[in-house]
């Protein structure tokens, strides 16, 4: 057997770092449906004083397996372990930009970058091509999307990402930032923003951001794109093609800090706007391809939204460790994360 140390990353958020070991043990077990050699003993061990997750593998991690890993969302460092021994395993992510990309923006509200990458993780993994984030820049869509931290995470990775918001003031504070960071970085890109419209009726607006991954690939026209939209997420099948999406990655409102996105009614409850829009949603996504969100279980019980997404004719992963990614986030928030399948 071959035993391995990952030592997390360093959380600014105290209760999101308390949470961070058990959400890694199970966003590792989900890696490891995709690994040549699965994962065991997944626990939790101290050396010299620092907390390390640990697992065993009846072989040595492949190259595969060592790249894949290197995209654990709280991975800092990846250590082989003989005794209290430590060997550092060189990781390479497929971070293609710098992370302030999501750390810089700070409101009241934000998903933590680190479950927001948990969650992109675990979906992309769910789908019936689990390693293609790897090889090919697969298309999310956010159709929730706040002020964009999954589509910035979906652009660190190099991949194409669509995004959905009601909130012009979301969308107007997302145009501002991203278009002024990718000055600041230097990025080749061009930026196009405008009036929304389908059918002659004004629907809101529309930002487009097409960018290179590097200046060459930028110039052999080898581009990513980021598209937002700002306007109602039910209208997501309208403006999109059928199947034309890998996965679906959205954080449900809570109830707590942005009410549902309804600025005409911000009280309605995240299960009357989930029951709308998630059959737009879904009509979206490819055959094979995966949903997975997350959402307050003080505002829907995790029967409801199974119902749901059953009744839009995916199919839930249940098991194992997609019951284990619940964790308290504050006093009025006790978020977990569903993933289902497009059969």
């Amino acid at each position: 057997m071959f035993d391995y140390g990952i030592l997390l990353y360093p959380a600014a958020n105290r209760v999101y770092a308390d949470a961070s070991p058990s959400l890694l043990r199970a966003e590792l077990a989900v890696f490891g449906e995709a690994m040549s050699t699965t994962p065991s003993d997944l626990g939790e061990r101290r050396i010299g004083g620092v907390g390390y997750v640990t697992f065993s593998t009846a072989e040595r991690l492949s190259e595969q397996d060592v790249a894949l890993l290197s995209n654990l969302s709280s991975c800092y460092a990846l250590f082989e372990l003989t005794g209290d021994l430590l060997r550092p395993v060189d990781i390479a992510g497929l971070d293609k930009f710098d992370t302030d990309l999501l750390t810089i923006q700070k409101y009241p509200g934000k998903t933590n970058e680190l479950f927001t990458k948990l969650l992109l993780n675990v979906t992309l993994l769910s789908a019936s091509d689990p390693l293609a984030f790897l090889e090919r820049p697969v298309h999310v869509l956010d159709p929730l999307c706040g002020r964009g931290t999954t589509l910035n995470q979906a652009m660190i990775y190099g991949l194409d990402a669509t995004g959905f918001e009601l909130d012009g003031r979301d969308f107007e504070a997302y145009e501002r930032f991203i278009k002024t960071w990718l000055r600041a970085k230097r990025i080749k890109h061009t930026a196009e923003s405008g009036q929304l419209r389908r059918n002659k009726v004004k629907l809101g607006q529309r930002l487009e951001i097409t960018f290179g991954l590097t200046k060459e690939q930028y110039k052999a026209g080898e581009a990513r794109r980021i598209v937002y939209y700002n306007c109602d997420t039910v209208t997501a099948a309208e403006l999109l093609k059928a199947g034309s999406v890998d996965v679906i990655v959205t954080d449900a409102p809570y109830g707590v800090q942005h009410g549902s996105h309804r600025p005409e009614d911000l009280s309605r409850s995240p299960r009357e706007l989930l029951a709308e829009a998630v059959p737009a949603w879904v009509r979206t996504l490819r055959s094979g391809g995966a949903l997975g969100i997350s959402w307050n279980t003080h505002v829907a019980k995790r029967e409801e939204l199974a119902h749901l997404l059953t009744a839009a004719g995916l199919r839930i992963r249940e098991g194992g460790p997609f019951g284990e990614f619940a964790h308290r986030v504050d006093q009025a928030i006790h978020r977990d994360l569903m993933v289902a399948v497009k059969p």
